[in-house]
């Protein structure tokens, strides 16, 4: 079913009538700016330093999370680099709407780590399961458990590196009371501080998830004049874990194919379009466009504190990338429905992803309402389209079986559910190889960069 009968999403949140679209576009849009995220900076750190406060950055370790495996591998050294101090804190998985299909994210953590590990260096043991046993993850906390921070962080690399490897042992029966507690303690930390994920460093008002998004905390403090090695300046010095470069210069991969699931609401997705369109056109390969529905109107739950999260950190990628993002104006609901209605006109014109990729800048970046038809029409002919053949589609339910299916590949055949995902294909006798979200474009150009040399 494209839309669940019960979605657990208030129905204000799914299809949002036009007053209260505008207003959480206004809220959103100023939330997430570079301007006002820059005003934040300055202002925390006059208050520290008013107050003779040391750079502390707080990091929350989830020993059964993947991502936290990763970082564990990069902590001491992110310590030593950096005048900071330090907070570790040990959670549980948050859970719940915060992190639905729980068990498909154990497995898809674990899968991803592991493809992204060399890439920055890193190990992760490829006899690993999902996740460690409770015993054994009841004995990496009882190491750490009632230790300083100092030493929390020496040790964190090597016990996390048994946990995950299946050699760990408990010097001493664990005392799980204590354990709990401390577990208990972390996660209401994290909580009251408004995430949900372990592998997160916080400094300063931010969240920076795992080493895919540490280069963006040592930017901040390079910038701060913080890096212990003053002997280069900040534009010189490099990261911990930089992200990966895309390179297909040289690279004819007309003999493989890559399907892309976008969603017109997706944040992630905005910022990766282009990047993708780009992308596919610089190598030759088989292009398949693949829209599916935005997440929350596919029943699964989102909050107030996660649609936070990912806003502010997609506006901080765009900036990364020099992309232009955060003049939005949502697109869930009926003005998703309008535009994916005309999804059959545009591929029997070979203009389909062409009018997405306007709609998307439209929606997310000239906060031009989709609600608006006008809009709808704008974008139509800008993309050389007729808007009185187009209208003849407007508000009808042929696009459903198209995007149905493109959910099936994605949720059943791929096991994903988030958006953007990837696949590529080819050539005959090699396995698809799928990957889900805007950060791993690199490692989608790697693996077509490896399979068009075959």
């Amino acid at each position: 079913m494209l839309e669940p009968k019960d979605n657990p999403n208030p129905r204000s949140i799914v299809d949002p009538p036009p007053l209260l679209r505008m207003l959480l576009a206004k809220l959103s849009s100023r939330l997430i700016s570079t301007e006002q995220r820059e005003k934040k900076r300055l202002k925390f750190e006059k208050k520290r330093r008013a107050a003779k406060r040391v750079h502390e950055v707080e990091y929350f370790h989830q020993l059964g999370d993947p991502y936290s495996h990763l970082t564990a591998q990069v902590l001491a050294k992110f310590a030593s680099r950096y005048d900071i101090k330090i907070t570790p804190h040990l959670i549980r998985a948050t859970g719940g709407k915060l992190q639905p299909e729980q068990e498909k994210l154990a497995v898809w953590a674990r899968r991803d780590a592991e493809l992204i590990a060399p890439y920055f260096g890193l190990s992760f043991p490829d006899n690993a399961d999902v996740t460690p046993s409770s015993a054994n993850q009841l004995a990496a906390a009882s190491m750490l458990a009632g230790v300083d921070a100092e030493k929390f962080i020496d040790a964190l690399a090597k016990i996390s590196r048994d946990l995950w490897d299946g050699t760990i042992t408990a010097v001493d029966p664990p005392d799980e009371s204590s354990i709990n507690n401390l577990l208990d303690k972390g996660s209401a930390r994290l909580e009251q501080m408004g995430h949900y994920s372990g592998a997160t460093f916080y400094y300063g008002g931010e969240w920076y998830w795992g080493v895919d998004r540490l280069f963006h905390l040592e930017k901040r403090l390079q910038d701060l004049g913080v890096c212990k090695d003053s002997s280069t300046s900040a534009a010189e010095q490099h990261y911990i874990a930089p992200r990966p470069d895309i390179d297909l210069s040289g690279i004819d991969a007309s003999n493989l194919d890559l399907h892309f699931y976008p969603s017109l609401n997706s944040p992630y997705t905005a910022i990766v379009y282009d990047r993708t369109l780009a992308l596919a056109d610089s190598c030759n390969i088989n292009f398949y466009h693949k829209p599916v529905l935005p997440m929350v109107m596919r029943g699964l739950p989102l909050t107030p504190t996660k649609t936070k999260y990912l806003l502010f950190d997609t506006k901080r990628e765009a900036d990364f990338f020099g992309i232009p993002f955060g003049n939005l104006v949502f697109a869930n609901g009926a003005p998703t429905r309008d535009v994916y209605s005309l999804l059959p006109c545009a591929i029997e014109k070979g203009k389909d992803s062409e009018l997405m990729q306007t709609l998307i800048r439209y929606s997310w970046a000239e906060g031009r309402g989709l609600h608006k038809h006008a809009n709808i029409k704008s974008a139509v002919e800008a993309v050389g389209l007729d808007w009185a053949e187009a209208e003849n589609y407007l508000g009808s339910d042929d696009w459903q079986v198209l995007v149905g299916q493109n959910q099936e590949e994605m949720i059943d055949s791929m096991g994903l559910w988030g958006v953007p995902c990837f696949r590529v294909s080819g050539p005959d006798g090699y396995a698809d190889f799928s990957v889900w979200g805007q950060d791993r474009l690199w490692l989608v150009a790697d693996e077509i960069r490896r399979r068009a040399g075959v």
